[in-house]
């Protein structure tokens, strides 16, 4: 027992010092999903924007298990500025390769995805001063179905993650 309790301490620490050791990492947040994403369950994420100066590189961070049915994910993420301005996106990711295998990292059956949102393309700069939210909400859809996923499973995190863009 002595021993179990020795590498669960050993493993905790080195977590923690990994995720401390993150320099690039400006805004990093995760909102754990109670059991299956409902259509209309939005995670929000508030957060200062750093500067006006610099370059920064958004993204989207997902937690999936090997219950996700599906080979893509449709988001919808709502890009909220200081001054009451909204950009609304809709989303496409790549979550499986052909083969039907998660994509992501993780050795076990939970994968993390780290997902482009801004800064891809061409750099994002923070353009005002102040508190910015980002809301993010599923959009899946069977083929042929109007109405929607309305509990998406296999979703356990939903997460949003702002980087400075190192030169």
């Amino acid at each position: 027992m002595q021993r179990k309790t020795s590498w669960l301490v050993l493993a905790i620490i080195s977590l923690v010092l990994i995720t401390s050791c993150d320099s690039k990492a400006v805004y990093d947040e995760y909102k754990s999903v109670p059991n299956k994403w409902h259509k209309d369950s939005i995670a929000s994420f508030n957060f200062k924007a750093p500067d006006t100066l610099n370059n920064y590189n958004l993204y989207v961070n997902l937690r999936n298990t090997n219950e996700y049915p599906f080979s893509n994910l449709f988001l919808i993420v709502e890009l909220n500025y200081p001054n009451g301005k909204a950009v609304i996106d809709t989303l496409e990711y790549k979550m499986a390769a052909p083969n039907g295998e998660l994509l992501g990292s993780g050795f076990t059956d939970l994968k993390e995805n780290k997902l482009w949102y801004r800064g891809y393309k061409s750099p994002f700069r923070f353009g005002e001063k102040g508190d910015y939210v980002v809301n993010i909400q599923h959009a899946m859809r069977k083929n042929g179905d109007v109405k929607g996923v309305v509990k998406l499973e296999g979703i356990t995190d939903i997460g949003f993650r702002v980087e400075q863009v190192q030169h």
